[in-house]
C-alpha cells in the first residue's frame, strides 16, 4: 500500500513470456499489492510463464478479445480485488515499471487522478528508437487530439498509465471498442466527465520483442484517435450524443 491506498498493477498480455519476467521483476512490490496478468489468447508461454514467475491473478482468454476487450478484464479484475489505484503496464518491457511508485504516488496524494507516462516529454521516444515515421505519427494526431479535445497533454498513445478506481469506476469503459482505439476512448471520457490527468517523463525500449502494430493497424487506429476525437468535440458542443462518452 501507499498511503492506506491499495495498489494494483494489470498487465494486459499477447505473447509477452519473454518480456513478462524482466518486467514483473521491476515491480516495486514495496508497495503493490496485487499483480493481475490478462492473457488474450497468445500463441506463445506467456501463461506457463506468468505462473513460473508468481504472479497469483492470471486470466486466460479462450479466445482472443482484443487490446481493448483485454483492458476490460484487467479493470474488471482490479476493481474486483479492491484497488484504490490502478496501473495498467504493458509487459513487454517497452516501458520501465520503475516508475510505478511516482505515478502511484502523484494519486495517492489527491493531486491527480489520472497519470500517464509519456515518452513525448523530454527525448524518450527517439533516444529508445521508436520509428520516425511512428514519432511523427504520434505528433501529427496528439496536436489533432489536443485542438479537437481542447487538452494540453504531450501524448494520448501510451500504454502505461494510473487512475484512481474512482476514476474507472464513474465512466462507461465497457461501452469502448475492444480495439486499440480503446485507450483513446478512455481519455476521451476521462476529459468529459471532468477528470484531469497529470503526465510524467518516461524513457522508452524499441526491440524485436517488444509489441508493435504494423503500419496497416497504425492508419486503421489514427483513423479511430481522429474520430474519437471529432465526437468528443460534436458532443461538447451539443450537436450529438454518444453514450459512451458519459459517466455511468
Amino acid at each position: 500500500m501507499l498511503l492506506n491506498k491499495k495498489i494494483v498493477v494489470v498487465l494486459p498480455a499477447y505473447n509477452a513470456g519473454k518480456t513478462l519476467p524482466q518486467t514483473y521483476a521491476e515491480i516495486p512490490m514495496d508497495i503493490v499489492d496485487e499483480v493481475v496478468l490478462v492473457d488474450d489468447a497468445s500463441k506463445d508461454d506467456t501463461i506457463e510463464v506468468a505462473k513460473r514467475i508468481g504472479i497469483k491473478h492470471i486470466i486466460a482468454h479462450e479466445q482472443n478479445k482484443g487490446y481493448g476487450g483485454n483492458q476490460k478484464s484487467c479493470y474488471n479484475k482490479a476493481l474486483e480485488l479492491g484497488g484504490d489505484i490502478v496501473i495498467m503496464l504493458h509487459p513487454d518491457y517497452q516501458y520501465t515499471p520503475k516508475l510505478i511508485t511516482s505515478m502511484a504516488n502523484i494519486i495517492a496524494q489527491d493531486l491527480y487522478p489520472v497519470v500517464l507516462a509519456s515518452r513525448i516529454l523530454g527525448r524518450g521516444a527517439l533516444k529508445g528508437g521508436m520509428p520516425f515515421y511512428k514519432y511523427v505519427f504520434n505528433r501529427f494526431l496528439t496536436l489533432s487530439q489536443n485542438l479537437l479535445m481542447r487538452q494540453k497533454l504531450s501524448e494520448y498513445h501510451t500504454g502505461y498509465r494510473a487512475f484512481s478506481a474512482d476514476v474507472i469506476r464513474a465512466i462507461n469503459f465497457e461501452a469502448n471498442s475492444d480495439d486499440f482505439v480503446f485507450d483513446n476512448q478512455m481519455l476521451a471520457q476521462i476529459f468529459y466527465n471532468n477528470f484531469e490527468i497529470a503526465e510524467v517523463t518516461c524513457p522508452t525500449k524499441y526491440f524485436d520483442e517488444a509489441s508493435s502494430i504494423n503500419f496497416k493497424r497504425s492508419v486503421i487506429y489514427g483513423l479511430g484517435v481522429l474520430r474519437t476525437s471529432l465526437q468528443y468535440r460534436l458532443q461538447k458542443w451539443g450537436m450529438v450524443n454518444y453514450t459512451y462518452l458519459r459517466g455511468k
